[in-house]
């Protein structure tokens, strides 16, 4: 079983911002796979399925991005998943909009979504793809630059990061995570 989560904040608010990047991924798989995320559990949204002959869970948690961590860990616990087969999805300001990356392990970096997960899971090894938002423009500060609104130029841009994101998530659950980062690194 693979738990994919998908890194946001709350949509009512934060719906059409780069720092819900992990949440449109998530929400694309459940179209893609006709996974309905209509369930309540331990701070999160999720919905469960098949991916490529494989159950999922897809979570998007609700705790606000800086708390992510406290709902991965409960769903990790509860369904007894191993880490390798967490797959966490997160926006990344270091990547142009439209790139993905996708890591084995690694640290958190400055993400704080992704610092809360580490600390909750008490590891850093469990794969993830990080969706390229791109710096903030000259005088714009971090935080108006992730949560704030884009325009619909920037947000195709956005979208085809997004489309990237899910067939790489894809392509760990059917051939793992080297051929995955091969295709998509």
């Amino acid at each position: 079983m693979y738990l994919i989560v998908g890194l946001g904040n709350p949509e009512a608010d934060y719906d059409k911002t780069r720092h819900n990047m992990g949440f449109h991924v998530i929400n694309r798989l459940a179209e893609e796979y006709k996974i309905e995320l209509n369930r309540k559990n331990f701070n999160g949204i999720y919905g469960s399925g098949i991916v490529e002959g494989q159950k999922v869970i897809l979570l998007k948690p609700q705790t606000f991005m800086n708390a992510s961590g406290e709902s991965v860990v409960e769903y990790k616990n509860f369904y007894k998943i191993e880490q390798e087969n967490i797959i966490v999805v997160y926006d990344d300001i270091d990547l142009e909009p439209g790139e993905i990356r996708i890591r084995r392990k690694g640290s958190a970096g400055s993400h704080n979504g992704m610092k809360s997960v580490v600390q909750f899971l008490n590891t850093e090894e469990f794969p993830r793809v990080r969706v390229g938002i791109g710096k903030p423009k000259e005088n714009k500060e971090l935080i108006q630059h992730v949560i704030g609104a884009v325009d619909n130029l920037e947000w195709d841009k956005l979208n085809e990061g997004t489309e990237k994101a899910m067939q790489a998530i894809i392509e760990i659950i059917k051939n793992g995570i080297d051929k995955a980062m091969n295709l998509y690194n």
